[in-house]
Parts: C-alpha cells; sequence; structure tokens
C-alpha cells in the first residue's frame, strides 16, 4: 500500500546559525585576481549581462545578436539554451575570445527537467524531505547532462494568498516547513557539500528576494508593505535557511517592499543579505527588473543602472542596463570601479565554483545527454513523489479506493490531458510523454473494468482566455458545442456507470507567473457539471488537477471523495490511479489553508488574536468574525486524510518547568486504528502564550512522517531547543522570553492534543 522513502523526524534549526560555507578552494582568488588585471572595462562589465536567446516564457526576448556578444566577450551567461547542441555551440564561441572566460547556462527548472515532478506546492505536500531532495537532485542530473549549470530554484517566497499564480512554485504558508524544503532543495542540486564541480550538480538560484509572496491583492509583481518584525519572524526565514544551507545564487524579486523596489534596495541585498547573513555568492535580477525600475518612479535608465549596481546586483537579466549604461556612469563618477569590479568578481567566482575554468563543458556530450534523460529510474521516481504529493480531502463513506470491477465514468476537461499533468514551468519536459488521467486509469485498473468516458464541459468557456491560454502553449481543445449538450451527455454517461470520477481544476496555464485570479471557484460550467452528476444518484469522486487552493464549499458537501492531485508530472495519471485503485495510501498534507469562500483570502493557520477573538459563539457580535461565515477554513493548514484512520495518545512532557538554555522532549504515542497499513504526518506545533510582542495562535516547529502497519502503535519523541522558543522582539533581538508555553501535536493544525510548560 506504501512506499519505502520516509521522511526523518524534522525539528527546527537556529535562524540566526550561521550559514554554510562554500568549498573553499585557495587557488581561487589568486586565479581570479590574475584573471581580472587582464580584463578590460568592457570584458569585466560583459561578466554582468545575463541574456536571453530563444522562446521565454517570462517575457518577450530583447536580446539581439547574442552570438556577436558572446563573441566579443560581452557576456557573461545565458538565459534559456536547454540542449547540449546548443550549449555546447555557445560555450565554444566563449571559448574563442581573447580571455576565453566560459559562460554559465541558466534555466528555469523548477519542478524537474525533463522528467516532471508534481509541482513545488505538490511536492511540499509530501512533507517528505528525502524525497524532495531526490527530485531536485534528478533535475540536477538531467539538466547538467545537457549543459545547463544554473537553475531558477528554489522559490521559497511564503504564500498566504491563492489569488497569486506563483503559489504553485513554492512551499506553501508556512515558514518553518518552507526553510527545511528550501535547504533540502539546495542540497539536491548543489550537493551535500556544495561542490558544484561535480559533473551531475548545479547552481541553485535562490527566488525572489524578496517577499514577493505578500504582494497586495494576490496580483503578481504588486507592492509588498510589512513591519520588520513580521518580516524577521514569518517572511524571511525561509530564504535564510537556503542561505545557510549554502546556495550559490540569489535572484532579485519584482516587487516594491516598504517604498523601495527589491532590485534597488541596498538594505536588503547588501546589509540583509551580505552583511548581517554572510551570502557568498552573486545576486541576478529577475527578467528585465532594472529596466522595470522606470516604471516603479525611480528615475530614467542612468538613475535606475546605478540604483541596482549599488544596491548590490551583480548579474542584469535582459534588460541590458549594465553594459550599455556602466561605461557612462563610471566616467561621471556615478558609480566606481571598484562596485564594478566587486560585482564581476562575484560572477567569476560563481563560475570557478561550478568548475568552468576546469572544463567550460563539464564533461557533457550528447551521448551522456541522451542517455541521462527520462531514465526509467527517474520515472520511477516521478510517479512514486506524484503519489506521495496526493492529498485526501473528503472520502464518506469508504469510497475509496475504488474496486477492480464494474464500469467507471471518466469525465471531465481534465480528464484526457497530458499537457496540464506536467504543470507550469515545465519548459523543458514533453507533455506528449506524459501519463494523462485516463491512460493511468486503464493501465491500473485491469481487465474487468470498463471505463467510459465523456468531457463535461469546457475548461473555461471564455474564448479569451482560452486563446490567451493556448498561446502560451495550453494545448486546450475547445468543443464548440453548447454548455446543455456536452453535460447532458455527461450524464447519459454517468448514468450507464457504477461510479463517477471528474476530473476538474485549473489549467496549468491558470497557474504561475502572470496568473493571478481573482475568484477561486472552479472555472467555467465545471460546478454546473458536478451539479448534474450529483443529481445522478451515483457515488462522485472528485480527482482535482490545481495550482492553488480553491473555494469547494459545495463540491466538499456534495462530493463522496475528494483527492488533490496539483498537476503531478510526467507519471501524474499512474500515480493518481495507484492512489484511486488503492496500491498506494494518500498521505500527503496540504502546506496552504484552504479557504471556505474568497472573501476569507488571505487565511493561514499561524495567524494572531485579536483583542477581540471569536470564540464560537454566533450570537457575540463584537468579535473579529464575518456574519456570513465562519472564521475557519475549510480545510486547514497541515490536513489530508488517509484510507486507514490514527489516533493521537496525550502528549507527556519530559519537564513542565524549563529553565534558560534547556531543551525538552515531547512524546506521544501514534496508532493506526483503520484497516490499511499508512503513513502519518505527526505535527508538532507550538505557542508562546505572552510575549512582549503578540504572539501567533500556533506555529509549527517540527514534524515526523512515521509507516504504521495496521493497528500498530508507535510512540514519537519530538524535542524542542531553546532556539525553538525564540523570536524576533520589537528591537529585532532573537530572544526566548521566560513564561509560559502551549505545545501541541497531532496530525493536522486543527485537530491536535496539547500540554503546557513553563520557560523560566
Amino acid at each position: 500500500m506504501v512506499g519505502l522513502l520516509l521522511a526523518p523526524a524534522v525539528r527546527a534549526q537556529s535562524e540566526a546559525s550561521c550559514p554554510v560555507a562554500l568549498p573553499t578552494d585557495p587557488k581561487m582568488k589568486p586565479f581570479i585576481d590574475a584573471l581580472m588585471t587582464r580584463m578590460t572595462l568592457e570584458e569585466k562589465i560583459g561578466q554582468l549581462n545575463l541574456a536571453a536567446t530563444g522562446f521565454d516564457v517570462t517575457g518577450p526576448v530583447v536580446n539581439k545578436d547574442v552570438r556577436g556578444s558572446i563573441s566579443q566577450g560581452r557576456m557573461g551567461a545565458l538565459l534559456n539554451p536547454n540542449t547540449y547542441a546548443a550549449t555546447h555551440e555557445l560555450q565554444a564561441l566563449a571559448l574563442k575570445t581573447r580571455l576565453k572566460i566560459p559562460l554559465i547556462f541558466g534555466y528555469d527548472v523548477i519542478h524537474g527537467y525533463r522528467t516532471m515532478f508534481p509541482m513545488p506546492l505538490g511536492l511540499a505536500a509530501t512533507w517528505d524531505l528525502s524525497a524532495i531532495e531526490q527530485s531536485a537532485r534528478i533535475a540536477a542530473e538531467e539538466a547538467a547532462a545537457a549543459g545547463i549549470n544554473w537553475v531558477y530554484s528554489p522559490m521559497v517566497d511564503i504564500g498566504r494568498d491563492p489569488r497569486w499564480g506563483r503559489v504553485v512554485e513554492g512551499t506553501g504558508e508556512d515558514p518553518y516547513l518552507g526553510s527545511r524544503i528550501a535547504e533540502a532543495m539546495v542540497r539536491g542540486y548543489q550537493g551535500p557539500d556544495n561542490d558544484m564541480t561535480k559533473p551531475a550538480r548545479v547552481m541553485a538560484c535562490l527566488k525572489h528576494f524578496a517577499l514577493y509572496g505578500a504582494s497586495e491583492a494576490g496580483r503578481d509583481y504588486n507592492t509588498t508593505d510589512m513591519s520588520r518584525q513580521r518580516m524577521f519572524n514569518e517572511y524571511l526565514l525561509p530564504y535564510q535557511a537556503a542561505i545557510n544551507a549554502g546556495v550559490g545564487s540569489v535572484m532579485s524579486s519584482f516587487n516594491d517592499i516598504n517604498g523601495r523596489p527589491a532590485t534597488a534596495n541596498r538594505w536588503l541585498l547588501t546589509d540583509l543579505l551580505r552583511t548581517q547573513w554572510g551570502f557568498q555568492g552573486f545576486v541576478a535580477t529577475d527578467y528585465d527588473a532594472i529596466n522595470e525600475l522606470m516604471a516603479h518612479g525611480l528615475g530614467d535608465e542612468q538613475q535606475v543602472t546605478t540604483l541596482a549596481l549599488k544596491a548590490g546586483v551583480d548579474m542584469d537579466m535582459v534588460d541590458e542596463m549594465f553594459p550599455k549604461h556602466l561605461p557612462g556612469l563610471l566616467q561621471s563618477g556615478r558609480v566606481t570601479q571598484a562596485e564594478i569590479d566587486q560585482a564581476c568578481r562575484r560572477v567569476l567566482e560563481g563560475k570557478y565554483r561550478l568548475g568552468l575554468f576546469q572544463d567550460p563543458y563539464r564533461g557533457t556530450s550528447q551521448k551522456r545527454a541522451t542517455t541521462t534523460a527520462l531514465k526509467p529510474e527517474f520515472l520511477a521516481a516521478s510517479r512514486d513523489l506524484a503519489r506521495r504529493s496526493l492529498v485526501l480531502l473528503k472520502n464518506d463513506k469508504q469510497t475509496l479506493p475504488l474496486k477492480k470491477s464494474g464500469t467507471i465514468a471518466l469525465i471531465g476537461p481534465l480528464a484526457q490531458s497530458q499537457r496540464d499533468l506536467i504543470g507550469s514551468w515545465s519548459a523543458a519536459g514533453d507533455w506528449k510523454k506524459a501519463v494523462s488521467l485516463e491512460q493511468g486509469l486503464r493501465n491500473v485498473a485491469g481487465p474487468a473494468v470498463k471505463i467510459t468516458y465523456a468531457k463535461g464541459t469546457n475548461l473555461t468557456d471564455d474564448r479569451r482566455l482560452f486563446e490567451q491560454l493556448n498561446s502560451s502553449g495550453g494545448q486546450l481543445t475547445f468543443d464548440p458545442r453548447s454548455a446543455e449538450e456536452m453535460i447532458r451527455e455527461a450524464v447519459q454517461v454517468a448514468q450507464q456507470a457504477d461510479i463517477i470520477v471528474a476530473a476538474v481544476g485549473e489549467s496549468a496555464g491558470m497557474t504561475g507567473e502572470a496568473t493571478s485570479r481573482a475568484d477561486l471557484g472552479l472555472p467555467g460550467q465545471q460546478l454546473a457539471l458536478l451539479k448534474a452528476l450529483k443529481a445522478t444518484g451515483k457515488p462522485l469522486v472528485l480527482v482535482l488537477m490545481n495550482g492553488r487552493p480553491l473555494t469547494l464549499s459545495w463540491e466538499d458537501q456534495n462530493a463522496d471523495a475528494i483527492l488533490e492531485t496539483w498537476f503531478a508530472g510526467s507519471q501524474g495519471g499512474s500515480a493518481i490511479a495507484d492512489v484511486l485503485f488503492g496500491a498506494y495510501n494518500p498521505a500527503g498534507k496540504i502546506t496552504m489553508t484552504f479557504p471556505r469562500v474568497l472573501g476569507q483570502v488571505p487565511i493561514y493557520y499561524n495567524y494572531k488574536n485579536t483583542g477581540r477573538p471569536a470564540l464560537g459563539d454566533a450570537n457575540d457580535k463584537y468579535k473579529s468574525s464575518y456574519l456570513d461565515v465562519p472564521n475557519s477554513p475549510l480545510y486547514p493548514f497541515g490536513y489530508g486524510l488517509s484510507y486507514t484512520t490514527f489516533e493521537y495518545g496525550k502528549p507527556e512532557l519530559s519537564t513542565t518547568t524549563l529553565k534558560s538554555g534547556q531543551g525538552l522532549e515531547l512524546r506521544v504515542s501514534v496508532r493506526n486504528t483503520g484497516g490499511y497499513d499508512g503513513e502519518e504526518v505527526a505535527q508538532l506545533y507550538l505557542r508562546d502564550i505572552v510575549g512582549s510582542s503578540t504572539r501567533p495562535v500556533k506555529e509549527l516547529k517540527g514534524f515526523q512522517k512515521v509507516l504504521l502497519k495496521r493497528g500498530e502503535s508507535q510512540t514519537l519523541t519530538f524535542r524542542l531547543s531553546p532556539q525553538d522558543l525564540k523570536f524576533y522582539n520589537d528591537d529585532l533581538q532573537f530572544v526566548a522570553e521566560p513564561g509560559a508555553f502551549q505545545v501541541f501535536v497531532g496530525g493536522n493544525s486543527r485537530d491536535v492534543q496539547h500540554a503546557a510548560f513553563t520557560l523560566e
């Protein structure tokens, strides 16, 4: 019923811990010193230039004569070449220049390169750090074999507003879990020792620095405004965890932060990132970000170029402001030679750490590229991770798992889709090789199951949106029949079946960058389709494909079972079928809260109480609550069901009085009380009851994923250290304050057992 990989017990690491030093080579500094003495000003500025070639999903490619710039030594890195032939040809061109300085090749390897894994929000739902690290390691091996040596991942922005399309690219709303996943991803890409010279490794690029997930109204690229205290306690922690893990590079974010856009924010990119956190790598902008500082209102081209360099930007992506303006700015005295040299040195150090000066091709060959991509063991890992990422949201009367007999009506606009299975940010993935849900069901069901199909509805009836999605590679097909005719056909198919499996949700193109949605319901006529299917009286199983929490109140009340599958990757259809038929017992847990209605957004578990907290009495009007819906979410953070059930005992503490500098242990028994073997993610939360600053009602501080056979009981031990009790106070001091604490443990953030202790 379950796989073999299990996440280890995880507990907090101090936010104040020292960063992991990148490997030290005593030859690096003298090598770069000697190289820079030979470089002209134009060659130094060229190293700061990151151009794009070919198709790009993030904006129009504006760079002209890329090969000419390479040949003249006016380019340090290139975005988008994604085949061995392309990277080899362009690197050979760079090695014909006067100083033969190799190029870095960057690419959006977000959740796999050729073998596609679940979208990061789905990966996070596994709560399985070893499996997540494995996905990054496989992606690195495939990308490196094609000559790519720099990947724009991990994306660790905290996401609490599901209207923002880029929540699909992150790990959810929690800083603790996000931090642990950030570390795992960096290890996967760069190796546990951060030795990036090894041929199957790549340099990771942490993004988006910083606070991008807090953009107002969930609208991409929008303004962020928050206190420094909230930054340090909630939003900055995953970035710092990646820095502490030794990430080799950082990408600045698009958003304005308290009046200063990130790309021009010296406090962010220099004072915090380098001076306070000790970051050793280089900083690149996001796509066209220096040019876009003008639209923010920071001045003309010369002014924004000056601001970006002085803020701490080392590499300019696409807009070529550095090569265009730095020579003149140096001559006029607005920037200094030392500032240009510093940025150039950081880029050259990145190349040295990648081993490019020793082997510019990093051992690539056409044979290696061909034999590495889509290895059978990689596809098997993709299927395994996809199964782990699925979250069972509802399962009334044991509707699931499905029986391997009878007739299944497979209905919905996503039932046959291959393109949507691999999700957004899948530029090098071949959707034609992905396993659709229909094919997965046929592969797994066996000969005694008859599967019938009807589309039921188009994904959207908005022709403008439909064309927009297809213009970005959506591969959607529009059925010209009326909605009534399509639903009528689906009902007829459903009436002849024993059970309905409805594949509904979003297109992959509705998630990712520039895909904010103001409505979080199922698009188009999908809800009308579900209501018609419900009226047949047949058991109704929803298979959701989506990149964000949706509002599913009607669906939760009326469907018999709901399986959240995100966008599950190359082997997604087979993985979903494995779970539907019980070959794998679902164990995923959501990492973003699902609201009941849009008006609750933003909604997250680790909120702070008001002076008038709602306590559940609807007649107690003057509380912080809504008139029309409860404050509580539809599905809380950490929630996910299983085909079996788990029972938690009362937690026991090693002490109820903790002295400063001491830690404590919490022991809790977890018993599998159902009829299947299964995995459970036991979650540990903490609350500081009284503080000098207000504190959240709960904060995740640890988790353990355990496999329990049916009837088996196991006692889990969690350890809380003094660091777990600390927070940043009003003066941004990282402190643990004496007083009362509560500790909670359970299968999600809502359904918990608790105990209490005091810090003296």
